[in-house]
């Protein structure tokens, strides 16, 4: 039992919802934040303490904190930022909108979050960040330029973060999930409809060939595809342990690419991704 707090950001589903229970389970007290208060009360039906959090509104952000804080005496011994949304589509049919739409809850609302947590973490003298990329944080991937440009983003925010953090007690590390069984292609599909014109694209062959069949069938899991209880593993090792790792690779093409940009020359590396 560690007695420790931790606030979880996208707990409804999948990375998030695993993360949850596998931490109430090892005796951190979990606060649980979800976009939609209809998934809160079905998380605090579970046993949780769940609380809405909407990365794209800095009032959400604010009164969820305010409101862990006062839970803990003003302690929050770590953060993991899950949460998260993909806007498939190609990158010349994606809207300006839609890129600001995505950055404000997967970079801009993660960066906000981070920044509050952090005067709380020097006054107690320790904290654990743990940032959720993804392998699309490390190589693109076509059709998801637009997630892929926040998990970019999001890994150099991080790494800068981690070295600003050296000369403070407070610990910067991210999680590279890779393909995890989660609800993301779903919950992708709302804005994939709202942003991307692909009858009028250019592209149009191309999506109604390849995209909308990945979109909008449930093919099963992928061949690496792992469950988010790997996901959960890594976050515990990254939490407990006495010398977290910077980065955690959870999935085989998740070490697979890593590898790959860092000894292939790029010409290779995009047959490599395109015929993956």
């Amino acid at each position: 039992m560690t007695g420790k707090s931790v606030l979880i950001t996208g707990c409804a589903s999948g990375i998030g919802h695993d993360a949850a229970h596998a931490l109430k389970a090892r005796g951190w007290r979990v606060f649980a934040t979800c976009r939609q208060a209809a998934d809160c009360d079905r998380l605090a039906a579970e046993g949780l303490e769940s609380l809405t959090l909407d990365y794209a509104s800095e009032d959400s952000i604010a009164t969820a904190l305010d409101e862990v804080l006062s839970r803990t005496g003003g302690r929050l011994d770590a953060l993991y930022n899950n949460g998260a949304f993909a806007c498939p589509g190609a990158v010349e049919d994606l809207p300006r909108d839609a890129l600001r739409e995505i950055f404000e809850t997967n970079l801009f609302g993660v960066h906000d979050l981070t920044r509050r947590v952090i005067p709380a973490m020097r006054a107690q003298g320790h904290g654990r960040i743990v940032n959720c990329s993804s392998v699309l944080g490390l190589v693109p991937l076509k059709w998801r330029g637009a997630y892929s440009a926040t998990k970019y983003a999001l890994e150099g925010l991080t790494d800068t973060l981690r070295l600003e953090m050296r000369d403070t007690p407070i610990r910067v590390i991210l999680i590279e999930p890779g393909p995890v069984t989660s609800k993301i292609r779903a919950n992708s599909i709302p804005h994939f409809e709202r942003w991307i014109d692909w009858q009028n694209s250019a592209r149009a062959d191309q999506y109604r060939n390849s995209l909308l069949t990945r979109l909008y069938e449930d093919r099963g899991r992928d061949f690496f595809e792992l469950p988010p209880s790997a996901v959960s593993r890594k976050l515990i090792h990254a939490l407990e342990s006495p010398r977290p790792r910077p980065r955690y690779f959870v999935t085989a093409p998740t070490h697979l690419m890593n590898l790959a940009r860092r000894l292939l020359p790029t010409p290779a590396l995009d047959w490599l991704i395109d015929k993956g």
